[in-house]
This record gives C-alpha cells, sequence and structure tokens, in this order.
C-alpha cells in the first residue's frame, strides 16, 4: 500500500525551487573560483593576474551598452528585438514569450548577454591551456543553471502551465520531485515503457559460460551457414551491453547476425560488494581473455574477430596486447568502435579528472569499494548538462510532466557500479598519466604491455562529434596497434554515430584509404558516403575470414552448455 504525498503549499514550493537555484548558483561559482586557484590569501592578487583590471572594465563596459542597446530596442523601437543568437540547437527560448514579451526578452537577452561576457572573461584569462579548459567547462555549468528557464518565477511556460491547470502542474512536479530523490537520480523517460528482454535486448541466443564478472552469450544464427571466423564483441563495462542490441531493426548484433557471422558478447555485472576488490588484470583475464578461449573452444575455430566499443575497446587492446606478450596467436582482426587509447587529448570529461580527485579515490576505494553507477551517470549528464539535466528538472519538477518513452535514454539511465580498484588503475593510467599508449609503460596480467606488438588487423571508427571520445584521438589509434589500418568517420555523436543501422539510411559517414598522419588532411581529402558504415565494417571483416560452415544446431558444446536464455541475469541488475 503506497502513501499519499501530503497536500503541496504552490508557494512554499516555488520558494523551495528558487531556493535550491540560489544554493546551485553558489556551488557552481564556488567551483568557478576554486578551478581558477582564486580562494586562497592571496585570492585578489591572483585574480588581477588572471584577469587585469582593464579587461574586465572593458567586458563590463561592453556588457552595459549592449544590454542598455536592448532595452532601447525593445522599449523605444516598436518591438524590435537585439540579436544575441542562440548557439544551435539550443530550445530554452523556443516559448513565443521569450521573443514577443518585454520582460521575458530582456530577461533573456540580459542572460545570454551575461553568459558571452563570461565566456568572453574566461577566454582572456591568462593562465596555461589546461586550466582555461577547466575554467570554460566550470564557466558553462554556471551559466547553464543560471538560466531564466530553470526557475519557475521566470519561465513563463511554467507560470502558464500552473494557471492552465491550477496548481496541479506543482503538484505533479513535487510528486516527481519526490520519486527522483528516493531513487537518487534525474528520471529522463518513461521507466515503464521498457523492459530487457522484452523489448531491449531481444535477440535469440543462450548464456553458454559466466563467471563473477561476465556472462557469455552466443547468439542463435539465421541463416543455415555462418563465417568460420567468429565475432566476440565487447561492450562498455561502464554501460549495460543493450545498447548493440536496442531491439528489431535497431541493432548492430542482429545485423552482424543477419549478415552470416557468428556472434558472441560479453556481458559485464555491475559491481556489487562481493565483486568490489576486482582490479584491471581480473576485467582482463576474467573478461576478454577467458570469453576468447570459449569462443575458440565453442567454434573450433584458431582466431576471433574481436570488436570493443569505447571503454570496452580500451580493455579489449590492453588484452590483444597480453596475447601478444604471451605470444598467442588467437584474434584475425580488432575493431575498434570510438575508442581512446591515447589520452592526450580526452575532451572536456578529461578535465574532470586530476590529480587531487584520483587520489582521493584511491584513498577511498582504490583496494576495494564501489563506484556507484549513479555517479557516472551524472557526471556524463554534465558534458550536456542543458540537453540531459535542466531540461529534465524542468519539464519534471517545474511543469509536472511526465518523460516520454525513448529507448537511448532509458539504456542511458541503466547505469553500472564499478569495483574501485579497478576504476582507480585506469583512471590513473588513461585521463591522468596516459600510461596505456607508452611500449613497456604498464605491466598488466603479469607481463609488460606494447600495443604495437599487436599484429592484427584493424578497423577504427570515430564519431564526428563525439564528446566523450574525440575522433582526432580516435583516429591517432592507427599508429597505436594492429596493421593495415581502415579508418572510417562518422556522423552524429559518441552513441548516434554508432547505432545506424543501413535500413533507416540516416547521417552518412567518411571514407579515406590513405591515412596520413594528420587528422585533419584525411579529413579533407575524405569521400563523404550517405547511410550507415555498418556495410563497410561487414565487407571489411570477411576480407579478413576464411569461408563459411554450417551453422551450428545448438548453442555451446560438451564442455559449455546453455545456463539461460539471452540475455541473462547480469544485465538485468539494477546498480545502486
Amino acid at each position: 500500500m503506497t502513501s499519499t504525498p501530503p497536500p503541496v503549499d504552490a508557494q512554499e514550493y516555488l520558494e523551495n525551487l528558487m531556493r535550491a537555484g540560489q544554493d546551485a548558483m553558489k556551488q557552481f561559482d564556488d567551483a568557478l573560483v576554486s578551478a581558477a586557484g582564486v580562494g586562497t590569501k592571496d585570492s585578489l592578487s591572483s585574480g588581477r593576474r588572471l584577469f587585469p583590471f582593464a579587461l574586465i572594465a572593458d567586458l563590463q563596459r561592453e556588457y552595459f551598452k549592449q544590454l542598455w542597446n536592448s532595452m532601447f530596442l525593445q522599449t523605444f523601437a516598436g518591438g524590435a528585438h537585439s540579436s544575441v543568437a542562440l548557439a544551435r540547437g539550443d530550445r530554452r527560448f523556443k516559448d513565443d514569450a521569450w521573443q514577443e514579451m518585454p520582460y521575458y526578452d530582456l530577461l533573456k537577452q540580459s542572460y545570454l548577454l551575461g553568459s558571452r561576457q563570461l565566456h568572453e572573461f574566461v577566454d582572456r584569462a591568462q593562465v596555461d591551456d589546461k586550466t582555461k579548459l577547466q575554467l570554460r567547462f566550470y564557466a558553462r555549468q554556471f551559466i547553464d543553471a543560471m538560466s531564466p528557464s530553470n526557475f519557475p518565477a521566470t519561465n513563463p511556460e511554467v507560470i502558464r502551465k500552473a494557471i492552465e491547470t491550477r496548481s496541479a502542474s506543482l503538484t505533479d512536479g513535487m510528486k516527481n520531485l519526490i520519486d527522483d530523490l528516493h531513487k537518487g537520480r534525474i528520471t529522463r523517460v518513461d521507466e515503464s515503457a521498457f523492459e530487457v528482454g522484452r523489448n531491449l535486448a531481444t535477440t535469440t541466443g543462450s548464456v553458454i559460460f559466466e563467471n563473477e564478472l561476465i556472462q557469455l552469450i552466443q547468439y542463435a544464427p539465421q541463416t543455415s551457414e555462418v563465417e568460420k571466423t567468429p565475432l566476440l564483441i565487447v561492450p562498455p563495462c561502464i554501460n549495460k551491453y543493450y545498447l548493440l542490441d536496442l531491439g528489431t531493426g535497431n541493432s548492430l548484433v542482429e545485423y552482424a547476425i543477419a549478415q552470416d557471422h557468428h556472434v558472441f558478447l560479453i556481458s559485464w555485472r555491475s559491481a556489487v560488494p562481493e565483486t568490489g576488490h576486482l582490479t584491471w588484470d581480473d576485467y582482463l583475464e576474467m573478461g576478454p581473455l577467458r570469453a576468447i578461449d570459449v569462443v575458440l573452444d565453442i567454434t573450433g575455430a584458431e582466431r576471433t574477430h574481436a570488436l570493443g566499443f569505447c571503454v570496452g575497446g580500451t580493455i579489449l587492446s590492453c588484452a590483444a596486447a597480453v596475447l601478444a606478450a604471451r605470444q598467442q596467436d588467437k584474434l584475425a582482426t580488432l575493431t575498434l568502435l570510438t575508442t581512446m587509447l591515447d589520452f592526450t587529448d580526452t575532451g572536456e570529461i578529461g578535465l574532470l579528472i586530476d590529480q587531487g580527485s584520483v587520489a582521493l579515490r584511491e584513498a577511498a576505494i582504490g583496494k576495494g569499494g564501489i563506484l556507484p553507477g549513479k555517479e557516472l551517470a551524472f557526471t556524463f549528464g554534465t558534458l550536456r548538462a542543458n540537453d540531459l539535466i535542466w531540461r529534465y528538472v524542468v519539464d519534471n519538477y517545474l511543469k509536472g510532466a511526465t518523460p516520454d518513452a525513448f529507448d537511448l535514454l532509458y539504456w542511458d539511465s541503466d547505469s553500472v557500479s564499478l569495483p574501485g580498484p579497478m576504476y582507480c588503475w585506469y583512471t590513473r593510467n588513461t585521463y591522468l598519466e596516459n600510461n596505456i599508449k607508452e611500449p613497456g609503460k604498464t605491466t598488466q596480467c603479469g607481463v609488460p604491455i606494447d600495443l604495437s606488438k599487436v599484429k592484427v588487423p584493424l578497423y577504427v571508427l570515430a564519431s564526428r562529434e563525439d564528446h566523450i571520445v574525440p575522433w582526432k584521438s580516435a583516429y591517432g589509434s592507427k599508429d597505436l596497434i594492429g596493421i593495415d589500418a581502415r579508418f572510417v568517420l562518422a556522423a552524429s555523436g559518441h552513441v548516434a554515430g554508432v547505432i545506424n543501422p543501413p535500413a533507416r539510411n540516416k547521417r552518412s559517414h567518411w571514407l579515406n584509404d590513405q591515412l596520413v598522419s594528420d587528422p585533419n588532411s584525411w579529413l579533407e581529402r575524405a569521400e563523404e558516403k550517405s547511410g550507415s558504415w555498418w556495410p563497410d565494417w561487414d565487407a571489411w571483416m570477411k576480407q579478413h575470414s576464411n569461408g563459411t560452415v554450417p551453422a551450428p544446431s545448438e548453442p555451446g558444446n560438451v564442455h559449455y552448455r546453455t545456463i539461460e536464455p539471452a540475455p541473462g541475469r547480469y544485465v538485468k541488475q539494477k546498480s545502486n
């Protein structure tokens, strides 16, 4: 029996929301000051070094000049508007009131002018490049948080909705807020619309092996013959695998099976107390290295194709280097989708990882413990805060709306926890110290790692608008691992660039067989092809295969029998 929420006082609710906004403003302001390094005793002199007085005066003078022009145009020029442009895709001010009502137009213009001034303020700061990038990130967090669209008293849509519903929208918003407080995260999707195994991860298969870290799925063939060389897919361990098997017509797994590939896939287990001790080496040994042996045992093949996505690609590459160091020839090809091996340029996510934060994690969970999935999810959300945080704060809490049903957002909200020792090793040796790319710099699974010793054909896919793995960083993988590399650049971002079924005929990709050293030069000479990159990858794989064999009639073999049907237990477990 559920209890009925107490009656909501609309005025108190509005006051609490505005107070929360003020608190958020202070937190972002503190973060900005901390990033700038002006929170110490000599803050005044530090501030002067960062932002000379003449610069501050010039920026303030320009701000007030433009704000006055905006007010003059609005008040005296018959409703004309100033021309502070919105960023492409910015939907916060789409309501007509932001343009047609002087009060809201002035709010918007002053906010946009202030935002632009703060960006210019940061761009002219006299600091090193990394500090400037950090300042830009924190400034954007502050700017996004303080948008007038985020507050009920200054959002015309919220006020109109409250009037139309006689405050029912405020009551519904409070209920949504209470529910999310219990969950510990913002609800961004109608979670009742999806269920793993019912309308997500529905491709037919069987779990034929498991240990405390992974389940290995063998998918049922759809054709009478399959490629003799099997395919092992290694998804990222920070997300559930079903991004690659969202549903009928939207599944890379389904597509690969339809092209006669004999597909196996790792399903990572979200960390629980009994696995909180697992290390990076455990992830290699118990993950791809063990899975490769099982795949070869079941199929009887000498080698397997292997595909890794995002962090899964980093794990797979390190596992391949372990095999090379052990002189074990078990891979036919290596495919890396939006994967980083060289962490020199990590984009904005690298700005959140520094010596202090890594040392703090190492002290807390480095010898055992769990990094909760919701913390990882929030970190990724801050990279696109307007789209992934504030939009839902406004819609869910201020308007009382119910989120839409969207499979990608459901997957994105289905977070995975990581063991502390594994996470700490990964962040230190990638984002912080960039050790993996250096031959012999790391020892993994008891052997020195040298990615260049991996001598198998390489297929690298990057996404042009990827905010997690910059495409130029992914491009550099061709010089670190594998032979006879093929590089393909997909349109769109980290996820949409990868999940692009050919039948939908969406987006495009770029091809250029001449892999020059400079990625910009490669792109200038690349040919844009409409549609998905999947057929190109399939054709490349078959060039490196050994023909076909009759499809197996049953999953597994005498050593590995069916444990349960796909998608298995691990993917259905929820993280804390």
